[in-house]
């Protein structure tokens, strides 16, 4: 009977996280297309559907690569925390197609990412991943998108760089930390492998203040001053295709 009750505890806590994912999904989905139908209004619709598809697919599939290439700051914070670069083709995607094509983007980098290399944190760090990401490429793009130009480019990646440290930092004290320590062993060895890397961790929350927040933050400058140098560049190269499609359309309707 204690088996029979464990077995149906740890179901019920797997459709819990899985409908937590999805439901924040949905969420992030909503707030990005809510955005594009009311503050984008007529430039939501001018890619074709299969240029919309094409190009979210090409982006996510560089996304999925570079968060293959991920490496640990162990001066900074415990192993499981590790940096990548996938939100660079991310941002990319979402400055170039919208808000929405960000959240579709980050969500197919993580499944891709599952399919070639599967999860070693039961998904919570995939989860993580999608989630912070969201927090970050989200509000940069809004603000984008709200009146695009270089400096709205620059005030949406601070914007999101910081949004991202915030609120990632305070998700993973919430729900996060303590959801890794119930599947991985207890809060307090997760503690200790913070103590390990400074000695002040002795908490959660000192974990999330001396790791996270600086982990996040890190992430965020970089992962901006490399979108804002690179869109900068290839955005004419990827407009140019929109003026050819222009001119064509102008062609037929003549």
């Amino acid at each position: 009977m204690a088996n029979i009750g464990e077995t149906f505890q740890k179901a019920k806590d797997n459709l819990g996280f899985i409908g937590v994912c999805l439901g924040i999904f949905a969420a992030l989905f909503l707030v990005a297309w809510l955005f594009e139908r009311f503050v984008m209004k007529d430039r939501r619709r001018r890619f074709s559907d299969t240029h919309f598809i094409t190009y979210t697919a090409i982006f996510s599939a560089m996304a999925a690569v570079l968060m293959l290439l991920e490496f640990p700051l162990m001066f900074l914070a415990p192993e499981f925390y590790k940096l990548d670069f996938s939100e660079l083709p991310v941002m990319i995607s979402t400055f170039y197609l919208g808000p929405v094509a960000g959240v579709v983007t980050e969500l197919i980098k993580i499944v891709l990412k599952l399919l070639i290399k599967g999860t070693s944190t039961a998904f919570v760090g995939d989860f993580a991943n999608f989630v912070v990401g969201c927090a970050f490429v989200l509000p940069a793009s809004m603000i984008y998108h709200a009146k695009p130009g270089k400096k709205t480019a620059g005030i949406g990646l601070i914007c999101g760089t910081l949004i991202m440290t915030v609120f990632g930092s305070a998700f993973n004290g919430l729900y996060l930390i303590p959801k890794f320590a119930q599947m991985f062993g207890g809060l307090d060895g997760i503690i200790a492998m913070g103590s390990k890397v400074n000695g002040n961790i002795n908490s959660i929350w000192t974990l999330v203040f001396f790791s996270v927040v600086p982990f996040n933050l890190i992430k965020g400058v970089v992962v901006s001053i490399l979108a804002f140098l690179l869109y900068k560049r290839i955005s004419p190269l990827m407009h140019m295709g929109d003026d050819r499609r222009k001119r064509r359309k102008a062609k037929k309707e003549a």
